[in-house]
């Protein structure tokens, strides 16, 4: 049967998905879904999986995807970030079976993105991504989607979504952001922007950006034209955004560990940062909880830590009668579920003057040091003279450092007096396989291997005399029997 293309793709498989929750790195876990899923989103994506780490590492497969499988998480697009085509369509192919979609992650701007060259990074790469897609659209047994982020240029961006279209994307979330504006300067998304993408293709486009509440979502559609909104940020703080309500806190941070105690495992830390968000406006104020959520170390601990939180907030509530004692700057009591606004980042102060935006410094420029006799004149930050300080033959120089030489197997730094030639990973698996030692890395699977053979060798000798010894005697004495014998 062939696989489904585009609106029908969308309008079957998807049920006409409206309510999108994002995919989120650590965040968009089994639990998390379920529990958004029961408060009105119809369509969920996994955390972004890194398509080389899911080739070759059948755990991160098992931990990541296979072991979350349950009915109730449908319909699902398992996302993944990757740069070769043949690797995402290995890794897609390993995971189309647990998914209605695979979606292609272009749109990621952290840091860890432009190192791995993968996400928004890739977004200048037209010839590799159209590569990309046209493979995985021939060889999956599912849709192909992708999730990008806009150029400033809007003819660009549409040239772009095009591209992708053309080479069988079906179904497109446009981030209504640049490459840049992330952080302090994430700013406002353009919808205008999506707008002009919905008009430019013939696929369905879920939209990004600026989605706090349900309202947001309804003008979003009615103003871009788009058939979903994704919710990222918002979903964090509020699971309850598209039912479009706001409950307290503690009782989303209840149903969440439950939901987490229904379907375990789950990893520690992810429920961790999902109460960092959820508690994030009462944390500000009471700070000693927000030190002991970070140190306790099981799910019983962390639930413990949030009904302190919910103890506090209800006696607030009962001494003021549901009103705040001092005004937050919040549009509701902080023990409600709303969205964080991040703050405008601030202009460069000099000399207790703000300097006007037009006129900031560079952010690439490092703050020039005080000037004091003890300062070095070569350049480096304080954080460098300190090294400096205490190991003074230690060199800054980048045309200086050495040069690391890569694995001959994946890529990786390899063991500088590795017997192989390369790093400690594909050092020890080459070793395990030939038995041999590797110094550089401590491996000593030859030594080990010759020191029980060693010992198995003197075993059998020791064996060996005995046997003789016994033999000697019995040959001089005819009359005794080996054990177990009678001459009767």
């Amino acid at each position: 049967m062939p696989k489904l293309q585009g609106f029908e793709f969308w309008r079957q498989t998807l049920k006409g998905a409206r309510f999108v929750v994002a995919p989120m790195v650590d965040q968009s876990e089994l639990a998390w879904r379920l529990l958004s899923r029961r408060h009105g989103a119809q369509l969920c994506y996994t955390p972004m999986f890194h398509a080389q780490v899911f080739v070759r590492d059948v755990n991160y497969r098992r931990e990541n995807l296979y072991n979350e499988v349950c009915a109730e998480d449908r319909p699902l697009i398992t996302q993944f970030c990757a740069n070769d085509p043949e690797v995402f369509v290995q890794a897609a192919l390993l995971a189309q079976d647990y998914c209605d979609a695979i979606d292609l992650n272009l749109g990621c701007p952290q840091m860890i993105a432009k190192r791995g060259h993968y996400g928004v990074f890739l977004q200048d790469e037209w010839e590799l991504l159209e590569k990309m897609v046209k493979l995985a659209n021939e060889k999956l047994s599912v849709p192909i989607t992708c999730k990008i982020r806009v150029f400033e240029d809007l003819e660009k961006t549409i040239q772009y979504a095009q591209m992708l279209e053309k080479a069988g994307c079906q179904l497109l979330t446009v981030h209504g952001r640049t490459k840049d504006q992330k952080g302090a300067l994430t700013g406002v998304a353009s919808w205008e922007h999506i707008q002009a993408v919905r008009q430019a293709v013939t696929i369905p486009v879920f939209a990004n950006g600026n989605i706090q509440h349900l309202s947001d979502v309804e003008q979003c559609i009615q103003q871009t034209g788009v058939q979903g909104v994704m919710s990222a940020e918002g979903n964090l703080h509020n699971p309850a955004l598209f039912e479009g309500c706001s409950p307290p806190v503690w009782e989303m941070a209840e149903e969440y560990l439950q939901v987490v105690r229904e379907h375990p495992p789950c990893t520690l830390s992810f429920i961790r940062a999902h109460l960092f968000k959820l508690w994030h406006h009462t944390l500000q104020i009471h700070q000693d909880l927000r030190e002991e959520l970070a140190k306790v170390k099981t799910v019983e601990g962390l639930s413990d830590v949030s009904n302190q939180l919910k103890l506090r907030c209800q006696e607030e509530i009962s001494r003021c009668n549901g009103a705040e004692e001092k005004d937050s700057g919040l549009p509701f009591p902080h023990w409600i579920c709303q969205p964080y606004i991040r703050p405008q980042p601030k202009d460069p102060v000099v000399n207790g003057n703000s300097l006007p935006s037009d006129m900031k410094k560079p952010a690439t420029h490092k703050r020039a040091l005080e000037e004091n006799p003890d300062t070095n004149l070569d350049g480096l930050s304080k954080n460098k003279q300190k090294k400096r300080s205490r190991n003074p033959q230690k060199n800054f120089c980048p045309e200086q450092k050495p040069k690391y030489i890569k694995c001959e197997q994946c890529g990786n730094p390899k063991g500088n007096k590795c017997v192989f030639k390369l790093c400690r990973g594909c050092c020890k698996k080459k070793a395990f396989k030939e038995v041999a030692d590797c110094p550089s890395h401590g491996l000593k699977f030859k030594t080990r291997a010759d020191k029980r053979r060693l010992e198995e060798e003197e075993e059998n000798s020791e064996r060996a005399t005995e046997l003789e010894k016994t033999s000697a005697v019995l040959s001089s004495h005819p009359h005794i029997l080996p054990t177990g014998q009678s001459n009767l």
